[in-house]
């Protein structure tokens, strides 16, 4: 598979992604104006992050419990449920007068849930594409989540602005029914790819295989921790700039959608190979200044420079994709969401505890170091792991 015209070309590809643009708008739209309504009022970055990224720290409880569900349900029926119960939670997010602590407990409950649909989807795209083509397809995925993002961050910011955040929730929660009945009507009933019931026995025992074999577990490593602490950054848009957070996150989308362009369709294969560490980098360093307050045009120009480090992951994914057997796909596609939205969620709340204490712009940067200095040690351990291997190849049977 060697186009984009060949995806949408591919049987039940379009309304797959289609659903999936649906989602995506109604994700970052509620999550923005769930943002603001927490910190209208509390005044409180630390509560603003978590409300936006909370339902994030949860997806390691289901990474734990419940991802062996990811391969052993229906996709079409999951992909149908799982929407219409985030529609019904975005909008009872949105009833006046809600406790702040009713807010997270239905944020955490909707992470814990969100846990299984990653791998669950990702699993069933490895199943309607090609398994050549998967990265072609992700990368696609990837775009449409940098524009349907900068579409969801937009309306949301004008609905917000215009009305007030609940008007924003409740278009999030039709647009989640939306993507339910576009699933239901476009995708074909499929078996479980695994059979068996899920179980906490099967997700242990899966998960122990996965992460036993070190060059996964590098991948996973580098999924999962440097991209979440630069989202810990993008936690704080709302209180570094309370006026202009939605053209922040839109830079951002769009610095993610370059990023996706140019690793999935424009570098050859030998070079995108050997881009994912610099790439990584990329993502950290341009919020580095942002100890210096810069100025908002030099800021989004900052934002959307580091987005295109995103692009990173897709290099890591297919990797991941190539050294993970077939019946275990969704399992592990499950597991680097799951993980991936977990540390996302510890960093919110990590930058958030960093900028009740120091400042917003301050929380930033140490995010920023500390996300590049976790890609230099995993540049570190990947060098020193292929040079024994060389070495082991090199080597004369017997020893010396």
């Amino acid at each position: 598979m060697r186009s984009y015209r060949d995806l949408f070309r591919t049987p039940e590809f379009t309304p797959f992604f289609l659903a999936a643009s649906a989602q995506t708008v109604a994700q970052t739209m509620g999550g923005l104006a769930l943002g603001t309504l927490v910190y209208r009022a509390t005044g409180s970055p630390l509560l603003s992050a978590v409300s936006m990224f909370g339902s994030s720290l949860v997806q390691v409880l289901g990474a734990t419990f419940l991802l062996s569900a990811a391969d052993r349900l229906p996709p079409r029926a999951a992909l149908t449920a799982l929407p219409l119960l985030f529609a019904a939670a975005t909008a009872a997010l949105a009833l006046p007068g809600l406790p702040v602590g009713a807010i997270f407990a239905i944020v955490l409950a909707k992470g814990l849930v969100e846990s299984v649909g990653g791998g669950v989807r990702w699993g069933l795209l490895n199943e309607i594409l090609a398994k050549d083509g998967y990265l072609l397809g992700r990368s696609v995925f990837n775009m449409m989540s940098g524009l349907m993002q900068i579409t969801g961050y937009a309306s949301g910011g004008a609905l917000v602005a215009l009305l007030s955040p609940r008007p924003a929730l409740l278009a999030a929660a039709a647009l989640y029914a939306l993507a339910a009945v576009v699933v239901r009507l476009g995708l074909t009933r499929r078996p479980p790819r695994t059979t068996g019931r899920p179980s906490v026995s099967a997700t242990w025992r899966a998960n122990a295989l996965l992460w036993s074999c070190p060059p996964r577990r590098q991948v996973y490593l580098a999924l999962w921790i440097p991209n979440g602490l630069v989202v810990g950054c993008e936690s704080l848009y709302v209180s570094y700039a309370p006026a202009s957070a939605g053209t922040l996150f839109a830079c951002a989308a769009l610095g993610m959608l370059a990023g996706d362009v140019l690793v999935g369709r424009v570098l050859p294969p030998g070079l995108r190979s050997r881009l994912g560490f610099p790439l990584l980098l990329l993502l950290a360093l341009p919020y580095v200044p942002f100890l210096l307050h810069p100025a908002l045009p030099l800021a989004a120009a900052a934002v959307t420079l580091a987005s295109v480090g995103f692009g990173a992951s897709l290099v890591q994914q297919e990797r991941l994709v190539a050294l993970t057997p077939d019946g275990l796909t969704g399992h592990a596609l499950g597991l680097h969401s799951a993980g991936m939205l977990t540390m996302q969620g510890v960093a919110a709340a990590l930058a958030g505890t960093l900028a009740q204490l120091t400042s917003p712009a301050g929380a930033m940067t140490a995010m920023a170091v500390g996300s590049a200095a976790v890609t230099s040690l995993l540049m570190g351990a990947a060098k020193r792991e292929e040079l024994g291997r060389r070495a082991a190849e090199t080597s004369p049977p017997g020893g010396s």
